[in-house]
């Protein structure tokens, strides 16, 4: 199989046009059309129909691209690897990411990065709206949620869990509620509601998923924002763990209904498909899947420090309460 053959089938598909694909293949548009009737039949399939305005991939055309596509990535990237290998990696990579997640996670993340790698520098650009990463010129992504650009590689990272926190004052003020019902009649901080009420729908522990209409006084669109609101005793909020981990830890934030929680957004990192990718984009790719991973496991890690400190100081005032006793 000829593979500038295949890599003509492939830049035609992206470009859309047998005219933009010669364009950027530098190449006469008959070439380029010979080689994909070429690759046509040494196939034995017809991969594109054609039209006087438009093109159009068969269904096995389909199948033969999204394959083809990644394995002529992969063959780049590898190519890239092996010169990049003797040389020590430098340049810049562009990375997007929804702010919150910037904020709470990716800085560390990076930073971390940045301290074993000192000649590639990280331009990242924190924003709410979903970013189009080649006309934007961006190398990566971290987005949460489903992924609408089916034109994006995407790796999965894991599921951000998120939980009903509140303070203890606001707990103290109003009481903790015991069943999902009871969310009811509490003061709720909501995360872009619709007016100020809101439908959380939340799963239990045993599977069983239940909604619940809440209200409350103070919303916002901003995660970091609601989770100030909850810190300083304006209501119940749902929040990510990666969020509240620390708070949690130190007993600024209580988990209440425990054994729910809200059906957690897929997080991803995402980069454009069948284009050759520089080892250091590569390398800062493998590394944020790696600690991205993490978030939810640092949040356990820290509230299960807490739960064996608490044990601990339990023990010794119940063993000197024992020998004052005893005395």
């Amino acid at each position: 199989m000829d593979l500038n053959r295949v890599s003509a089938f492939v830049r035609v598909v992206q470009d859309g046009s047998f005219t933009a694909a010669a364009r950027a293949l530098g190449l006469p548009k008959s070439s380029v059309s010979r080689s994909v009737a070429q690759l046509e039949h040494d196939l034995g399939i017809r991969l594109l129909q054609r039209t006087t305005r438009q093109l159009h991939l068969t269904d096995a055309g389909a199948a033969y691209f999204e394959r083809v596509s990644r394995a002529l990535g992969d063959i780049g990237e590898a190519t890239i690897a092996a010169s990049d290998a003797q040389a020590e990696l430098s340049g810049v990579v562009r990375i997007t990411a929804p702010v919150d997640i910037g904020i709470w996670s990716l800085a560390a993340i990076i930073g971390r990065f940045v301290r074993k790698h000192p000649r590639i520098r990280v331009e990242v650009s924190l924003t709410g709206r979903v970013v189009d990463l080649v006309a934007e010129g961006f190398d990566l992504a971290v987005r949460a949620g489903p992924l609408r650009d089916s034109s994006l590689v995407a790796r999965r990272v894991g599921e951000l869990q998120s939980v009903a926190y509140a303070s203890p004052k606001y707990l103290a003020r109003r009481g903790t509620p015991q069943k999902l019902e009871d969310l009811v009649a509490h003061d709720c901080v909501l995360f872009r509601p619709n007016g100020s009420t809101a439908k959380w729908e939340l799963r239990h522990t045993d599977g069983t998923v239940a909604s619940v209409d809440v209200t409350g006084l103070v919303a916002s669109d901003d995660l970091s924002f609601v989770r100030k609101a909850v810190l300083t005793g304006s209501g119940i909020g749902v929040l990510p763990t990666f969020l509240c981990g620390r708070a949690e830890a130190t007993g600024k934030l209580v988990r209440v209904l425990n054994d729910w929680s809200l059906n957690g957004a897929v997080l991803h990192v995402a980069y454009p498909s069948a284009r050759f990718v520089p080892q250091r984009v590569v390398v800062l790719r493998e590394h944020l899947l790696s600690e991205l991973g993490n978030i939810g496991k640092e949040c356990a890690i820290r509230l299960a420090r807490r739960e064996q400190r608490k044990a601990k100081t339990a023990a010794r005032r119940a063993t000197k309460s024992g020998a004052r006793v005893t005395a």
